[in-house]
């Protein structure tokens, strides 16, 4: 699995929002999959049609992230 990009800062942490406010750590592999960083955690309740980076303010769908 190869983790993507952002397309701003090129590190490849993300997170994701739920409807409550709560955050989950994600990284998008090269088949714009969106997985937890830890395995045992679900992102089931999570949308995951938009992303946020860790280390900058850009968001946006998995799809416009970069392939390296």
């Amino acid at each position: 699995m190869r983790k993507l990009l952002c397309p701003q800062c090129k590190i490849p942490s993300f997170y994701v929002k739920n409807d409550q406010g709560n955050t989950l750590l994600v990284y998008i592999t090269d088949s714009f999959e969106v997985v937890p960083k830890n395995p045992n955690q679900s992102t089931e309740g999570f949308d995951l049609s938009t992303i946020y980076c860790l280390g900058c303010s850009w968001h946006g769908a998995p799809r416009k992230v970069v392939k390296y």
